[in-house]
């Protein structure tokens, strides 16, 4: 029984220690480059570089969207024209009972003020 004691402790301690990590930073990460006077070579480059960019992200989010586009599960004819034909319903009903309550309102109002 001792024994048991003595293997299982050890093996918690293993269990519930985490490792720390050691975040490194090298002196190359702290140091920044001093800025040069731009020439107006590098500033065109700089302009052609950011059009680039712009194009390559407006492409990126046509492509994106074509792969959203195939991944949409589109309705059958059928299942259109089911829900579109209560929803129609629904609004007609629902002008009909607001078109009988407008009435009902106005007939009251005309005994009220005879």
């Amino acid at each position: 029984m001792a024994k048991e004691k003595e293997n299982t402790a050890p093996e918690a301690k293993k269990k519930s220690e985490k490792p720390v990590k050691e975040e490194k930073v090298s002196k190359e990460n702290k140091k920044t480059p001093e800025k040069t006077a731009d020439s107006k070579a590098d500033k065109k480059s700089d302009k052609k570089k950011s059009d680039k960019k712009e194009q390559g992200k407006v492409g990126k989010w046509f492509h994106d969207l074509k792969v959203e586009f195939k991944k949409v599960v589109w309705p059958t004819k059928k299942t259109v024209l089911t829900n579109t034909s209560v929803v129609i319903a629904v609004i007609a009903g629902s002008a009909v009972l607001v078109g009988l309550l407008d009435e009902g309102f106005l007939a009251l109002l005309r005994l009220i003020y005879q």
